[in-house]
């Protein structure tokens, strides 16, 4: 992942409400969620919630699917683990990281 996909990625979600919205989607799985369901779910007005699914989507985090009558939203996975190994590839020396282990202080 570049870094300005990482630095786009982490501004999305430096928002509650968005990272609210996020760690939702996440629960979610494949499934996904309607904006409905994320609206009652999360007490958003539905413009609100709107605004921050486009955060976002612009930022990669989550994809917008139309079944039927329904727009699906889903988190980006593939994005989403891309990010976490980016901000992880270089802990401890590139060690595997236990938080118990002396060898890794950072972590």
């Amino acid at each position: 992942m570049e870094e300005q996909d990482v630095v786009k990625s982490l501004a999305a979600l430096a928002q509650p409400i968005r990272l609210q919205v996020f760690r939702s989607l996440v629960v979610a799985g494949t499934d996904g969620a309607t904006p409905g369901v994320l609206a009652e779910l999360l007490s958003l007005p539905a413009s609100s919630l709107s605004f921050h699914l486009k955060e976002l989507a612009n930022a990669g985090l989550v994809t917008q699917e139309r079944i039927s009558r329904n727009l699906v939203y889903r988190v980006a996975f593939d994005r989403m683990n891309g990010l976490l190994a980016y901000l992880t590839e270089n802990c401890c020396q590139g060690q595997g990281c236990l938080v118990e282990s002396t060898a890794c202080n950072n972590c």
